[in-house]
Parts: structure tokens; sequence; C-alpha cells
């Protein structure tokens, strides 16, 4: 079985104009910050059109399938909650520097999961960058004093991006999506931010949007590194490990030519992203086409999955294992 769903778009104040253009989508909406691909967020579910049961929510049609959707061991870890949350992001502007609580602060906190999350840059315009992690050693009591002197991004790695390029960001991590950067991202299922500087912007309504410094304050790995961007090396017609962690794990394939590829021993949903061209997908019988900017869900029942490209296609491949 294969599952596409209707992308959640959002707007922000931050937003550019690439998403709808990417996605082929005929909209009228302007500052599209965001399309959520697949969503089990809280009146944020996404809605399948295609395959089985058209119209359904992913979190009706994992209460029904159970772990025949996302795996035996998945289900019993994360019950009714589709566990990931994946996107695509178009910054316009800067995004707010923020950061995310872990599983464990987020519980205690606000009852729900953390966020750890992962970017792949999918394009960017001429001097995109983005920041992840902090550059020198700061106390809890220094990192607040650069929120509240607007000197925060003093102490943060900003790195100019291509794409390509891969960051890994661990809850705990700070960090910041930055403008002229259009991004795939993968995450927990999780809506928690903790903003920390907003760059003195206002709403629509001319306020100033809520900061968390106090709680991000809790959060923060205070820990540097010497290199925050995930290093790989492309291969074509190959899986290629971006990232592995225990909440999920990110493959590349740059394709020239047909893959087929065995699901059969991963106790796992497997998701497809399309980030560039376009290919025809096979699974159990049923056949589409994923075009640029499409994403689909397979069950963790799923045994064999041919992908052809059309020419050359790059997808990600994600899953929990």
């Amino acid at each position: 079985m294969i599952y596409k769903f209707n992308p959640i778009l959002k707007q922000t104040i931050w937003g550019g104009e690439k998403i709808l253009r990417f996605k082929s989508i005929d909209s009228t909406l302007n500052s599209v910050g965001e399309s959520w691909e697949l969503s089990a967020v809280k009146d944020n579910e996404s809605v399948i059109t295609f395959g089985q049961h058209i119209g359904k929510n992913i979190t009706q049609l994992l209460s029904e399938q159970r772990e025949q959707l996302v795996g035996k061991t998945n289900y019993e870890r994360f019950g009714n909650t589709f566990p990931l949350l994946i996107k695509f992001i178009d910054a316009n502007q800067d995004l707010s520097i923020q950061v995310h609580p872990n599983d464990q602060q987020a519980e205690r906190l606000h009852g729900t999961r953390g966020k750890t999350e992962m970017w792949y840059v999918v394009d960017t315009e001429q001097g995109a960058h983005l920041r992840s992690g902090l550059n020198q050693k700061v106390t809890p009591d220094e990192y607040e004093a650069k929120v509240n002197d607007g000197t925060i991004t003093d102490i943060l790695c900003d790195y100019e991006i291509s794409p390509g390029d891969v960051f890994f960001l661990p809850a705990g991590r700070i960090h910041s999506i930055g403008k002229g950067s259009f991004i795939a991202e993968i995450q927990e299922t999780s809506d928690i931010t903790y903003r920390i500087f907003d760059f003195n912007r206002v709403d629509k309504n001319g306020k100033p949007r809520e900061l968390h410094t106090a709680l991000a304050r809790q959060v923060i790995d205070f820990n540097v590194e010497s290199d925050y961007r995930t290093h790989y090396q492309p291969s074509l017609n190959k899986r290629v490990e971006l990232v592995s962690c225990p909440l999920f794990t990110t493959n590349l394939f740059e394709l020239t030519s047909s893959k087929l590829l065995s699901y059969a021993d991963l106790d796992s949903f497997v998701i497809w992203m399309a980030l560039d061209g376009k290919a025809d997908c096979e699974c159990d019988g049923i056949a589409t086409t994923l075009n640029a900017g499409e994403t689909i869900l397979l069950p963790a029942t799923s045994n064999g999955f041919k992908v052809t490209p059309h020419s050359t296609a790059k997808l990600l491949e994600i899953y929990i294992s």
C-alpha cells in the first residue's frame, strides 16, 4: 500500500513564495513558510488523498491499523500518535532563535513529547545561512544577558549553506533557520518550541511575539562542539545514511536507475520525500508517481518497494529502526 496526504500549508511572518511553486500548487496564498507533509499534531492531522481510506486522517488510520501501519515496536512505544512530523520550510527572513526540550523535559513541563529534528537543505538563495549550536562556552546567566542585550547571535555558530547540507538538531541545541534557506525537516511529532529571540519583530497586530527565555534556559545544552554540520559522502544509486538516532533514520537516494528494496525485515513504516526530479513508485501492487515536493507513506506491512526515476531523482527515505 502507498498513501499520499494533502499538505497543510502554514502562512508565517517569515515565509516566502517557494513552497507553492516547488509543490506545483495553484493557490493565492502568500508568505507560506511551511508545508506540513505528514502530521499527526492535534488539529493538524494529515488527510489521505491517495490509496485506501481516502478522506481519513493519519490518526484515524493509525487507530484502525495500529502496528500494521507503524510496526509493533513503534506502536508499543508511541501508541496512537504517529511519531514523526515531516515538513518543507521556506525562510524568506531569519526565523527566531529557538530551542526544543527533550522528551523527558517536555513530559514534565507540558505532558507531551519533545522535539529532536534534522534539516536537509533542498535549495538556497545567495547568502543563505543558518545557525546551529554554541560557538563558545557560556553560563546560563551569560546566555540570558546576551538575550536581553540583543547579542545572542554572537555566541551561535552561523553557517553559510548550500543544497545538500545536513544538520542534526538533538533537543537542547539552540538554532535558527536563516533567510534564503529552503529545507526539508524531519522531527518528532511535537509543536513545542521555545522562542529565545525574534530580532525585535512584531506580529500582524503590531505586538512582539512571545518569548520563552526562561523556559529555554532550563533545556539548552550548553556544551560546545567543534562542528555542528553532518558530513556524508554522496553516492549515486546507493542508500546513503544521513542521520540515525533512536527517533528516526534518514537516508538519501540520488537515483539514475531503478532500485528494488525489501522492507520485509523492517519493523517500521517508511516515508519517502521527493526533493528533486520524479520517480515511479510501486509497493505490493500499488503504483504512483512521486513528484518533486511530494511525500508518500508505506505501512510497516510493506514488503517489496520499487522506485524508478524519470531520468534522475533525489529522494529521502525515513523510518524508525
